[in-house]
Protein backbone atom coordinates (compact mmCIF):
# COMPACT_ATOMS: atom_id res chain seq x y z
CA UNK A 1 0.00 0.00 0.00
CA UNK A 2 1.26 3.48 -1.57
CA UNK A 3 0.28 7.09 0.41
CA UNK A 4 0.39 10.14 -0.98
CA UNK A 5 1.15 13.72 -0.69
CA UNK A 6 -0.95 16.87 -0.73
CA UNK A 7 0.74 18.11 -4.25
CA UNK A 8 -1.79 21.39 -3.99
CA UNK A 9 0.14 22.28 -0.82
CA UNK A 10 3.48 21.39 -1.80
CA UNK A 11 3.02 23.67 -4.97
CA UNK A 12 1.89 26.80 -2.92
CA UNK A 13 4.97 25.86 -0.35
CA UNK A 14 7.36 26.47 -3.26
CA UNK A 15 5.59 29.48 -4.67
CA UNK A 16 5.71 30.88 -1.41
CA UNK A 17 9.35 30.21 -0.90
CA UNK A 18 9.89 31.87 -4.13
CA UNK A 19 9.17 34.86 -3.33
CA UNK A 20 11.96 35.29 -1.29
CA UNK A 21 14.89 36.93 -3.44
CA UNK A 22 12.49 36.47 -6.53
CA UNK A 23 14.33 38.12 -9.57
CA UNK A 24 12.55 39.86 -13.04
CA UNK A 25 12.29 36.47 -14.50
CA UNK A 26 11.22 34.18 -11.98
CA UNK A 27 14.13 33.18 -10.70
CA UNK A 28 15.78 33.60 -7.23
CA UNK A 29 18.77 35.43 -5.77
CA UNK A 30 18.47 33.89 -2.12
CA UNK A 31 22.58 34.02 -1.06
CA UNK A 32 23.77 32.39 1.91
CA UNK A 33 22.86 34.26 4.88
CA UNK A 34 21.41 37.36 3.09
CA UNK A 35 18.32 39.10 3.96
CA UNK A 36 16.44 37.29 1.65
CA UNK A 37 18.03 33.92 3.21
CA UNK A 38 16.32 35.04 6.89
CA UNK A 39 13.50 35.76 5.33
CA UNK A 40 13.01 32.12 4.08
CA UNK A 41 14.60 30.58 7.35
CA UNK A 42 11.84 32.28 9.27
CA UNK A 43 9.13 31.49 7.02
CA UNK A 44 10.21 27.90 7.52
CA UNK A 45 10.31 28.03 11.00
CA UNK A 46 6.96 29.65 11.38
CA UNK A 47 5.37 26.85 9.50
CA UNK A 48 7.10 23.57 11.50
CA UNK A 49 6.34 25.28 14.41
CA UNK A 50 2.68 25.97 14.03
CA UNK A 51 2.88 22.07 13.01
CA UNK A 52 3.59 21.30 16.39
CA UNK A 53 7.27 19.74 15.26
CA UNK A 54 10.62 20.74 17.65
CA UNK A 55 12.93 22.99 15.77
CA UNK A 56 16.67 23.06 16.97
CA UNK A 57 19.73 25.77 15.34
CA UNK A 58 23.23 24.29 15.24
CA UNK A 59 26.33 26.49 15.58
CA UNK A 60 26.85 26.72 11.85
CA UNK A 61 22.98 27.84 11.62
CA UNK A 62 21.69 24.31 9.82
CA UNK A 63 18.32 24.32 11.03
CA UNK A 64 17.05 20.78 12.48
CA UNK A 65 12.86 20.05 12.58
CA UNK A 66 11.99 16.43 13.88
CA UNK A 67 8.85 14.84 14.35
CA UNK A 68 8.53 12.17 17.20
CA UNK A 69 8.41 8.81 16.17
CA UNK A 70 6.88 6.29 18.50
CA UNK A 71 10.30 4.70 19.79
CA UNK A 72 12.35 7.93 19.71
CA UNK A 73 15.76 5.60 21.27
CA UNK A 74 16.14 4.49 17.76
CA UNK A 75 18.30 6.39 15.40
CA UNK A 76 16.26 8.80 13.02
CA UNK A 77 15.61 9.19 9.03
CA UNK A 78 17.05 12.39 7.83
CA UNK A 79 15.57 14.31 5.31
CA UNK A 80 16.57 17.35 3.59
CA UNK A 81 18.27 19.80 1.10
CA UNK A 82 19.58 23.55 1.46
CA UNK A 83 17.43 26.58 0.79
CA UNK A 84 20.30 29.40 -0.64
CA UNK A 85 20.73 30.00 -4.08
CA UNK A 86 22.79 30.98 -6.99
CA UNK A 87 22.55 34.38 -7.31
CA UNK A 88 19.93 34.51 -10.57
CA UNK A 89 19.23 30.78 -9.53
CA UNK A 90 16.36 28.42 -9.93
CA UNK A 91 13.24 28.18 -7.18
CA UNK A 92 13.84 24.60 -7.07
CA UNK A 93 17.77 23.49 -6.37
CA UNK A 94 17.92 23.01 -2.94
CA UNK A 95 14.38 24.38 -1.69
CA UNK A 96 12.50 21.53 -3.27
CA UNK A 97 13.98 19.23 -1.46
CA UNK A 98 13.26 20.76 2.07
CA UNK A 99 10.19 21.70 0.96
CA UNK A 100 9.16 18.22 0.16
CA UNK A 101 10.73 16.92 3.27
CA UNK A 102 8.20 19.65 5.09
CA UNK A 103 5.11 17.94 2.93
CA UNK A 104 6.14 14.35 4.12
CA UNK A 105 5.92 15.44 7.89
CA UNK A 106 2.69 17.64 7.06
CA UNK A 107 1.12 14.53 5.33
CA UNK A 108 1.81 11.83 8.08
CA UNK A 109 0.17 14.54 10.21
CA UNK A 110 -2.24 14.55 8.14
CA UNK A 111 -3.45 11.29 7.20
CA UNK A 112 -2.30 10.71 11.50
CA UNK A 113 0.05 8.35 10.39
CA UNK A 114 2.80 6.89 13.20
CA UNK A 115 6.35 5.90 12.73
CA UNK A 116 8.43 3.89 14.65
CA UNK A 117 11.27 6.06 14.42
CA UNK A 118 11.73 9.86 14.56
CA UNK A 119 11.84 11.70 10.69
CA UNK A 120 13.95 15.11 10.98
CA UNK A 121 14.51 17.65 7.89
CA UNK A 122 16.88 19.81 7.90
CA UNK A 123 17.78 22.82 6.22
CA UNK A 124 21.42 23.22 5.33
CA UNK A 125 23.45 26.40 5.81
CA UNK A 126 25.68 27.41 2.46
CA UNK A 127 25.38 24.30 -0.61
CA UNK A 128 25.98 26.48 -2.92
CA UNK A 129 29.21 28.21 -2.00
CA UNK A 130 28.02 31.35 -4.34
CA UNK A 131 28.40 33.81 -1.60
CA UNK A 132 31.34 31.67 1.14
CA UNK A 133 33.49 29.00 -0.22
CA UNK A 134 33.37 26.38 0.44
CA UNK A 135 30.03 25.03 -0.93
CA UNK A 136 28.02 22.23 0.93
CA UNK A 137 29.80 24.09 4.70
CA UNK A 138 26.72 23.19 6.66
CA UNK A 139 26.96 19.30 5.55
CA UNK A 140 30.54 19.65 5.98
CA UNK A 141 30.53 21.12 9.46
CA UNK A 142 27.89 18.56 11.03
CA UNK A 143 30.36 15.91 9.42
CA UNK A 144 33.68 17.22 10.82
CA UNK A 145 35.09 17.64 7.67
CA UNK A 146 35.61 21.22 7.91
CA UNK A 147 35.92 22.67 11.83
CA UNK A 148 32.92 25.15 12.97
CA UNK A 149 36.13 27.55 14.20
CA UNK A 150 37.58 27.91 10.95
CA UNK A 151 33.79 27.79 9.45
CA UNK A 152 32.46 31.00 11.19
CA UNK A 153 35.72 33.01 9.79
CA UNK A 154 35.00 32.68 6.64
CA UNK A 155 34.42 35.99 4.41
CA UNK A 156 32.67 37.14 1.84
CA UNK A 157 33.98 39.12 -1.03
CA UNK A 158 32.92 42.03 1.19
CA UNK A 159 35.04 40.85 4.57
CA UNK A 160 31.77 39.68 6.30
CA UNK A 161 32.13 36.64 7.95
CA UNK A 162 30.09 33.74 8.37
CA UNK A 163 30.04 34.45 12.20
CA UNK A 164 28.98 38.10 11.61
CA UNK A 165 25.96 37.47 9.23
CA UNK A 166 24.93 34.61 11.19
CA UNK A 167 24.63 36.99 14.39
CA UNK A 168 23.23 39.51 12.12
CA UNK A 169 19.92 37.49 11.14
CA UNK A 170 19.59 35.38 14.23
CA UNK A 171 20.92 31.54 13.12
CA UNK A 172 23.72 31.47 15.59
CA UNK A 173 22.83 28.62 16.97
CA UNK A 174 24.30 26.52 19.81
CA UNK A 175 22.58 22.81 19.34
CA UNK A 176 25.39 20.24 19.17
CA UNK A 177 24.77 17.36 16.79
CA UNK A 178 28.35 16.29 17.11
CA UNK A 179 27.17 12.45 18.64
CA UNK A 180 23.80 12.46 16.00
CA UNK A 181 23.27 9.14 14.15
CA UNK A 182 20.94 8.39 11.67
CA UNK A 183 19.56 5.59 11.03
CA UNK A 184 19.02 7.09 7.25
CA UNK A 185 19.22 10.07 5.17
CA UNK A 186 17.53 10.75 1.79
CA UNK A 187 17.33 13.71 -0.02
CA UNK A 188 15.07 14.59 -3.12
CA UNK A 189 16.10 16.83 -5.87
CA UNK A 190 16.10 18.17 -9.36
CA UNK A 191 18.59 16.26 -11.57
CA UNK A 192 20.11 19.53 -12.99
CA UNK A 193 20.60 18.13 -16.19
CA UNK A 194 18.63 17.00 -19.36
CA UNK A 195 19.20 12.96 -18.87
CA UNK A 196 15.92 12.16 -17.36
CA UNK A 197 13.88 14.07 -19.34
CA UNK A 198 15.17 13.21 -22.84
CA UNK A 199 14.68 9.37 -21.57
CA UNK A 200 11.19 10.40 -20.65
CA UNK A 201 11.89 8.91 -17.18
CA UNK A 202 10.47 9.74 -13.92
CA UNK A 203 12.53 8.87 -11.24
CA UNK A 204 16.21 9.27 -11.36
CA UNK A 205 17.97 6.55 -8.55
CA UNK A 206 21.01 8.00 -7.76
CA UNK A 207 23.96 5.53 -6.92
CA UNK A 208 26.83 8.35 -6.60
CA UNK A 209 28.15 11.61 -7.40
CA UNK A 210 31.28 12.99 -9.27
CA UNK A 211 34.60 13.44 -7.69
CA UNK A 212 35.10 17.57 -7.23
CA UNK A 213 38.29 19.78 -6.80
CA UNK A 214 37.74 23.46 -6.20
CA UNK A 215 40.58 26.21 -6.83
CA UNK A 216 40.66 29.93 -6.26
CA UNK A 217 43.51 31.00 -8.31
CA UNK A 218 45.18 34.67 -8.53
CA UNK A 219 48.09 35.92 -10.96
CA UNK A 220 49.53 39.28 -9.71
CA UNK A 221 51.08 41.41 -12.02
CA UNK A 222 51.41 44.93 -12.04
CA UNK A 223 48.59 47.84 -12.37
CA UNK A 224 49.92 50.22 -15.01
CA UNK A 225 48.52 52.57 -17.34
CA UNK A 226 47.02 51.63 -20.30
CA UNK A 227 47.85 54.16 -22.81
CA UNK A 228 51.58 54.73 -21.37
CA UNK A 229 52.71 51.15 -21.09
CA UNK A 230 53.83 49.52 -24.39
CA UNK A 231 52.59 45.28 -25.13
CA UNK A 232 55.69 44.01 -24.83
CA UNK A 233 56.13 45.70 -20.96
CA UNK A 234 52.94 44.78 -19.49
CA UNK A 235 52.49 42.40 -16.43
CA UNK A 236 49.26 41.98 -16.91
CA UNK A 237 47.35 39.44 -14.62
CA UNK A 238 44.18 39.74 -16.89
CA UNK A 239 46.05 37.64 -20.09
CA UNK A 240 47.37 35.46 -17.30
CA UNK A 241 44.12 34.34 -16.71
CA UNK A 242 42.65 34.33 -20.39
CA UNK A 243 45.77 31.59 -21.10
CA UNK A 244 44.95 29.91 -18.41
CA UNK A 245 41.04 29.51 -18.83
CA UNK A 246 41.59 28.70 -22.84
CA UNK A 247 43.89 25.50 -21.39
CA UNK A 248 41.48 24.72 -18.56
CA UNK A 249 39.03 24.37 -21.60
CA UNK A 250 41.04 22.06 -23.82
CA UNK A 251 40.81 20.22 -20.62
CA UNK A 252 37.34 19.40 -20.11
CA UNK A 253 36.70 19.16 -23.62
CA UNK A 254 39.13 16.17 -23.88
CA UNK A 255 37.44 14.46 -20.64
CA UNK A 256 34.25 15.05 -22.77
CA UNK A 257 33.68 11.06 -23.19
CA UNK A 258 35.04 10.46 -19.37
CA UNK A 259 32.60 12.54 -17.52
CA UNK A 260 34.92 14.99 -17.36
CA UNK A 261 33.79 18.53 -16.37
CA UNK A 262 35.67 21.90 -16.05
CA UNK A 263 34.43 25.16 -15.12
CA UNK A 264 35.69 29.02 -14.46
CA UNK A 265 32.62 30.36 -13.07
CA UNK A 266 34.26 33.47 -10.87
CA UNK A 267 36.15 35.78 -11.93
CA UNK A 268 37.49 39.33 -10.43
CA UNK A 269 39.90 41.93 -11.84
CA UNK A 270 41.82 44.43 -9.98
CA UNK A 271 41.37 47.45 -10.11
CA UNK A 272 38.68 46.82 -12.19
CA UNK A 273 39.24 49.93 -14.12
CA UNK A 274 39.06 50.68 -18.06
CA UNK A 275 42.33 52.23 -18.21
CA UNK A 276 44.24 49.88 -15.67
CA UNK A 277 45.95 47.22 -16.35
CA UNK A 278 44.94 44.46 -14.07
CA UNK A 279 47.62 44.37 -11.45
CA UNK A 280 45.67 41.44 -9.91
CA UNK A 281 42.99 38.20 -11.41
CA UNK A 282 41.69 36.38 -9.02
CA UNK A 283 39.12 33.59 -10.27
CA UNK A 284 37.72 30.01 -9.34
CA UNK A 285 38.86 26.61 -11.21
CA UNK A 286 36.16 23.80 -10.24
CA UNK A 287 36.91 19.96 -12.15
CA UNK A 288 34.50 17.69 -11.81
CA UNK A 289 35.32 13.63 -12.69
CA UNK A 290 34.25 9.84 -11.89
CA UNK A 291 38.14 9.00 -11.65
CA UNK A 292 40.30 9.63 -8.81
CA UNK A 293 43.55 9.06 -10.77
CA UNK A 294 41.97 11.41 -13.58
CA UNK A 295 41.43 13.90 -11.15
CA UNK A 296 44.80 13.77 -9.30
CA UNK A 297 46.36 13.64 -12.91
CA UNK A 298 44.28 16.66 -13.84
CA UNK A 299 45.60 18.79 -10.70
CA UNK A 300 48.96 18.21 -11.70
CA UNK A 301 48.22 19.66 -15.21
CA UNK A 302 46.90 22.58 -13.87
CA UNK A 303 49.16 23.50 -11.65
CA UNK A 304 52.35 23.06 -14.68
CA UNK A 305 49.94 25.43 -16.79
CA UNK A 306 49.52 28.11 -14.08
CA UNK A 307 53.45 27.86 -13.36
CA UNK A 308 54.52 27.52 -16.99
CA UNK A 309 52.16 30.77 -17.86
CA UNK A 310 53.36 32.78 -15.02
CA UNK A 311 57.17 32.47 -16.30
CA UNK A 312 55.65 32.89 -19.85
CA UNK A 313 53.70 36.26 -18.63
CA UNK A 314 56.50 37.69 -15.77
CA UNK A 315 53.52 37.48 -13.46
CA UNK A 316 53.20 35.30 -9.90
CA UNK A 317 50.55 32.57 -9.28
CA UNK A 318 48.92 31.67 -6.45
CA UNK A 319 47.11 28.53 -6.30
CA UNK A 320 44.24 27.56 -3.12
CA UNK A 321 42.82 24.43 -3.30
CA UNK A 322 39.72 24.48 -1.27
CA UNK A 323 37.08 21.80 -2.17
CA UNK A 324 38.47 18.10 -2.22
CA UNK A 325 35.80 15.43 -3.00
CA UNK A 326 36.31 12.18 -3.95
CA UNK A 327 33.83 10.52 -6.41
CA UNK A 328 31.50 8.32 -4.25
CA UNK A 329 29.11 5.45 -4.30
CA UNK A 330 25.84 6.18 -2.42
CA UNK A 331 24.16 3.30 -0.44
CA UNK A 332 23.30 0.05 -1.79
CA UNK A 333 20.39 -0.72 0.44
CA UNK A 334 18.79 2.82 0.15
CA UNK A 335 19.37 2.58 -3.58
CA UNK A 336 16.98 -0.52 -3.48
CA UNK A 337 14.77 0.78 -1.31
CA UNK A 338 14.32 3.86 -3.87
CA UNK A 339 14.16 1.73 -7.24
CA UNK A 340 11.28 -0.42 -5.15
CA UNK A 341 9.19 2.67 -4.33
CA UNK A 342 9.62 3.45 -7.66
CA UNK A 343 7.90 0.12 -8.62
CA UNK A 344 5.37 0.26 -6.38
CA UNK A 345 4.22 3.97 -7.06
CA UNK A 346 4.34 2.80 -11.01
CA UNK A 347 7.02 5.26 -11.73
CA UNK A 348 9.32 4.69 -14.32
CA UNK A 349 12.92 4.85 -12.54
CA UNK A 350 16.78 4.46 -14.02
CA UNK A 351 19.90 4.92 -12.35
CA UNK A 352 22.13 7.56 -12.82
CA UNK A 353 25.12 9.13 -11.23
CA UNK A 354 24.95 13.21 -10.11
CA UNK A 355 27.54 15.21 -11.62
CA UNK A 356 26.31 17.78 -9.00
CA UNK A 357 27.42 18.05 -5.49
CA UNK A 358 24.93 17.85 -2.78
CA UNK A 359 24.94 17.92 1.10
CA UNK A 360 24.17 14.26 0.65
CA UNK A 361 27.99 13.62 -0.61
CA UNK A 362 28.73 14.40 2.88
CA UNK A 363 25.99 12.86 4.52
CA UNK A 364 27.48 9.57 2.80
CA UNK A 365 30.34 9.10 4.70
CA UNK A 366 28.59 8.93 8.47
CA UNK A 367 25.59 6.50 7.87
CA UNK A 368 23.74 5.21 4.91
CA UNK A 369 22.76 7.99 2.57
CA UNK A 370 21.03 8.39 -0.87
CA UNK A 371 19.46 10.77 -3.52
CA UNK A 372 16.00 10.50 -5.50
CA UNK A 373 16.31 13.01 -8.68
CA UNK A 374 13.38 14.18 -10.61
CA UNK A 375 13.62 15.52 -14.05
CA UNK A 376 13.94 19.66 -14.51
CA UNK A 377 12.67 20.85 -17.81
CA UNK A 378 15.38 21.32 -21.23
CA UNK A 379 17.76 20.05 -18.12
CA UNK A 380 18.63 24.02 -16.96
CA UNK A 381 19.47 24.77 -13.42
CA UNK A 382 21.89 27.39 -11.83
CA UNK A 383 19.61 29.37 -14.34
CA UNK A 384 16.16 31.88 -13.69
CA UNK A 385 14.53 30.03 -16.03
CA UNK A 386 14.78 26.45 -14.10
CA UNK A 387 11.66 24.77 -14.17
CA UNK A 388 9.62 21.47 -13.30
CA UNK A 389 5.97 19.98 -13.79
CA UNK A 390 3.80 20.06 -11.61
CA UNK A 391 3.35 16.11 -12.40
CA UNK A 392 7.52 16.33 -11.20
CA UNK A 393 7.07 18.26 -8.40
CA UNK A 394 4.56 15.43 -7.17
CA UNK A 395 6.12 11.99 -8.40
CA UNK A 396 9.16 13.24 -6.28
CA UNK A 397 6.75 13.85 -2.92
CA UNK A 398 5.90 10.75 -3.37
CA UNK A 399 8.97 9.22 -3.57
CA UNK A 400 10.41 10.35 -0.61
CA UNK A 401 7.41 9.84 1.68
CA UNK A 402 6.51 6.13 0.83
CA UNK A 403 10.97 5.66 0.81
CA UNK A 404 10.87 7.66 4.08
CA UNK A 405 7.73 5.35 5.68
CA UNK A 406 9.13 2.41 4.71
CA UNK A 407 13.06 3.14 6.61
CA UNK A 408 10.96 4.74 9.33
CA UNK A 409 9.13 2.04 10.44
CA UNK A 410 12.27 -0.08 10.64
CA UNK A 411 13.17 -1.57 13.78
Amino acid sequence: MTVQINTARLLKLIDDFAQFGRTEKGGVTRLTLSDEDKQARDYFVQIVKEAGFSVQVDGIGNIFVRRLGLQSNLSPILLGSHGDSQPLGGRYDGIYGVLAGLEVLLSLNDQRIETVRSIDLVMWTNEEGARFAPAMMGAAVFTGKLSLNDALKIQDKDGLTIKDELERIGYLGQADFSQYKAHAALEVHIEQGPILERNQTDVGVVTGALGQRWYQITFDGLASHAGTTPMNMRQDAAVGMAKAIVKFNEIGLREVLNQGRVTVGYVQLTPNSPNVIPGKAHFTLEVRHPSTVSLTQIDQEIRQILTDIATETNLSVCIKQVVTLEPLAFDVRLTDIIQNTAEALNYSWERIVSGAGHDSCHLNSKFPTAMIFIPCIDGLSHNEAENITDEWCELGGNMLLNATLALANEH
